[in-house]
């Protein structure tokens, strides 16, 4: 699958909300990131959904190149 637009260099750290869902915007267009505006309309992309398990922080992929969507998997460090 093709990568997203780079929105960011580093990780979006999100609290989350156990049992509550986000929608990771993989396209990087999104005005709204780390999460899906309705930019992909016009790509081949569609957001990715996110069911938090417990509270807590998340960093969530704001380079748009991890391998573990949409979760940071550290990919930002090699642009």
């Amino acid at each position: 699958m093709s990568k997203g637009k780079i929105a960011a260099r580093s990780p979006f750290a999100v609290s989350v909300e156990a049992g509550k869902d986000y929608y990771w915007c993989r396209c990087g267009l999104s005005q709204s990131q780390p999460f899906c505006d309705g930019s992909h309309k016009t790509t081949e992309f569609t957001p990715v959904k996110f069911t938090a398990q417990e509270d807590g922080t998340v960093y969530f992929c704001g380079c748009k190149q991890t391998g573990s969507s949409p979760l940071c998997d550290g990919s930002h460090n090699s642009l």
